[in-house]
Protein backbone atom coordinates (compact mmCIF):
# COMPACT_ATOMS: atom_id res chain seq x y z
CA UNK A 1 0.00 0.00 0.00
CA UNK A 2 1.29 3.30 -0.81
CA UNK A 3 0.69 6.24 1.56
CA UNK A 4 1.48 10.22 0.94
CA UNK A 5 1.50 12.79 3.05
CA UNK A 6 0.67 16.37 2.90
CA UNK A 7 0.64 19.79 5.07
CA UNK A 8 -1.73 22.43 5.16
CA UNK A 9 -2.15 25.98 6.51
CA UNK A 10 -4.78 28.78 6.83
CA UNK A 11 -5.24 31.94 8.48
CA UNK A 12 -8.46 34.62 8.49
CA UNK A 13 -8.61 37.69 10.37
CA UNK A 14 -11.95 38.07 12.52
CA UNK A 15 -14.75 40.47 10.99
CA UNK A 16 -17.89 41.75 12.59
CA UNK A 17 -20.71 40.81 11.04
CA UNK A 18 -19.76 37.14 9.75
CA UNK A 19 -20.68 33.30 11.71
CA UNK A 20 -17.51 31.90 13.29
CA UNK A 21 -17.38 28.04 11.84
CA UNK A 22 -14.64 25.76 12.35
CA UNK A 23 -14.34 22.07 11.41
CA UNK A 24 -17.93 22.80 9.69
CA UNK A 25 -19.26 23.49 13.03
CA UNK A 26 -20.52 27.00 14.19
CA UNK A 27 -19.05 28.33 17.26
CA UNK A 28 -21.09 31.20 19.55
CA UNK A 29 -19.01 34.18 19.20
CA UNK A 30 -19.07 38.02 18.84
CA UNK A 31 -17.24 38.05 15.40
CA UNK A 32 -16.77 35.63 12.65
CA UNK A 33 -13.58 35.30 10.00
CA UNK A 34 -13.64 37.58 7.05
CA UNK A 35 -13.01 35.76 3.66
CA UNK A 36 -14.74 34.89 0.57
CA UNK A 37 -16.40 31.56 1.42
CA UNK A 38 -17.50 30.71 4.97
CA UNK A 39 -13.59 31.45 5.92
CA UNK A 40 -13.03 28.00 7.87
CA UNK A 41 -9.61 28.06 8.30
CA UNK A 42 -9.29 24.33 9.62
CA UNK A 43 -11.61 23.09 7.05
CA UNK A 44 -9.21 25.27 4.44
CA UNK A 45 -5.98 23.75 6.32
CA UNK A 46 -7.31 20.11 5.56
CA UNK A 47 -8.14 20.87 2.00
CA UNK A 48 -4.47 22.23 1.32
CA UNK A 49 -3.20 19.33 3.38
CA UNK A 50 -5.04 16.67 0.60
CA UNK A 51 -3.99 19.08 -2.09
CA UNK A 52 -1.16 18.67 -1.20
CA UNK A 53 -0.65 15.02 -0.60
CA UNK A 54 -2.46 14.40 -3.71
CA UNK A 55 0.04 16.64 -5.47
CA UNK A 56 -3.28 18.56 -6.79
CA UNK A 57 -2.19 22.08 -6.18
CA UNK A 58 -3.65 24.68 -3.42
CA UNK A 59 -7.11 25.88 -2.43
CA UNK A 60 -7.06 29.22 -4.49
CA UNK A 61 -6.31 26.81 -7.97
CA UNK A 62 -9.66 24.74 -7.03
CA UNK A 63 -11.65 27.67 -5.33
CA UNK A 64 -10.31 30.88 -6.64
CA UNK A 65 -12.04 33.97 -4.47
CA UNK A 66 -12.58 35.57 -7.68
CA UNK A 67 -15.21 33.26 -8.80
CA UNK A 68 -18.79 34.32 -7.22
CA UNK A 69 -19.94 31.09 -7.65
CA UNK A 70 -17.55 29.93 -3.83
CA UNK A 71 -18.99 33.37 -2.03
CA UNK A 72 -20.39 32.28 1.06
CA UNK A 73 -19.54 28.88 0.08
CA UNK A 74 -19.66 25.67 2.43
CA UNK A 75 -16.25 24.96 3.06
CA UNK A 76 -17.23 21.09 3.75
CA UNK A 77 -19.10 20.88 0.35
CA UNK A 78 -15.33 22.29 -1.36
CA UNK A 79 -13.90 19.47 1.52
CA UNK A 80 -16.28 17.03 -0.06
CA UNK A 81 -15.67 18.26 -3.67
CA UNK A 82 -11.73 17.50 -3.11
CA UNK A 83 -12.66 14.02 -1.65
CA UNK A 84 -14.08 13.19 -4.99
CA UNK A 85 -11.57 14.43 -6.62
CA UNK A 86 -8.68 12.07 -4.99
CA UNK A 87 -10.93 9.19 -5.42
CA UNK A 88 -11.22 9.68 -9.35
CA UNK A 89 -7.24 9.73 -9.03
CA UNK A 90 -7.40 6.81 -6.95
CA UNK A 91 -6.96 7.68 -3.57
CA UNK A 92 -8.34 7.73 -0.43
CA UNK A 93 -7.77 9.80 3.11
CA UNK A 94 -6.18 7.55 5.62
CA UNK A 95 -5.83 9.97 8.24
CA UNK A 96 -6.12 14.09 9.04
CA UNK A 97 -4.28 15.94 12.19
CA UNK A 98 -5.44 19.11 12.37
CA UNK A 99 -4.33 21.91 15.16
CA UNK A 100 -6.28 25.64 15.54
CA UNK A 101 -4.48 28.06 16.97
CA UNK A 102 -7.29 30.37 18.34
CA UNK A 103 -7.44 32.47 21.67
CA UNK A 104 -10.55 32.35 22.69
CA UNK A 105 -13.35 30.73 22.08
CA UNK A 106 -12.22 27.26 24.04
CA UNK A 107 -12.89 24.54 21.38
CA UNK A 108 -13.25 21.56 23.85
CA UNK A 109 -16.79 21.56 24.11
CA UNK A 110 -17.05 21.30 20.37
CA UNK A 111 -14.01 19.14 19.44
CA UNK A 112 -15.88 16.14 19.32
CA UNK A 113 -18.40 17.59 16.99
CA UNK A 114 -15.82 19.18 14.57
CA UNK A 115 -14.02 15.42 14.74
CA UNK A 116 -17.53 13.59 13.62
CA UNK A 117 -18.12 16.29 10.95
CA UNK A 118 -14.85 16.38 9.37
CA UNK A 119 -15.05 12.40 9.58
CA UNK A 120 -18.34 12.67 7.58
CA UNK A 121 -17.15 15.01 4.83
CA UNK A 122 -13.62 13.05 4.18
CA UNK A 123 -15.69 9.39 4.40
CA UNK A 124 -13.79 7.99 7.13
CA UNK A 125 -14.30 6.67 10.89
CA UNK A 126 -14.15 10.02 13.06
CA UNK A 127 -11.17 7.90 15.06
CA UNK A 128 -9.05 8.42 12.32
CA UNK A 129 -9.61 12.36 12.62
CA UNK A 130 -7.94 14.55 15.10
CA UNK A 131 -8.62 17.90 16.24
CA UNK A 132 -6.35 19.96 18.24
CA UNK A 133 -6.35 23.59 19.69
CA UNK A 134 -3.66 25.84 21.32
CA UNK A 135 -3.77 29.34 22.42
CA UNK A 136 -1.49 32.29 21.13
CA UNK A 137 -0.95 32.83 24.62
CA UNK A 138 -1.17 36.74 23.79
CA UNK A 139 1.77 36.74 21.45
CA UNK A 140 0.86 37.58 17.65
CA UNK A 141 -1.94 37.92 15.54
CA UNK A 142 -4.10 35.38 17.35
CA UNK A 143 -2.77 35.92 20.69
CA UNK A 144 -4.26 40.09 20.43
CA UNK A 145 -7.44 38.03 18.99
CA UNK A 146 -6.96 39.40 15.75
CA UNK A 147 -8.15 36.19 14.13
CA UNK A 148 -7.49 32.20 13.64
CA UNK A 149 -5.20 30.09 12.27
CA UNK A 150 -4.99 26.42 11.52
CA UNK A 151 -2.48 23.76 10.44
CA UNK A 152 -3.45 20.45 9.35
CA UNK A 153 -1.70 17.27 7.82
CA UNK A 154 -3.44 14.40 5.52
CA UNK A 155 -2.07 10.76 5.02
CA UNK A 156 -3.82 9.59 1.61
CA UNK A 157 -3.33 6.08 0.17
CA UNK A 158 -3.96 4.23 -2.65
CA UNK A 159 -7.67 3.83 -3.16
CA UNK A 160 -7.65 -0.05 -3.92
CA UNK A 161 -4.56 -0.53 -1.32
Amino acid sequence: MSTTTGIGYDCHRFADGRRLILGGVELAHERGLSGHSDSDVLTHAIIDALLGAGVLGDIGQHFPDSDERYRDASSLELLRDIVAKLADGGLRVRHVDATVVIERPHLAPVREQMRRTLAQALGIPSGQVSVKATRGEGMGFVGREEGVAALAVATLEDADG
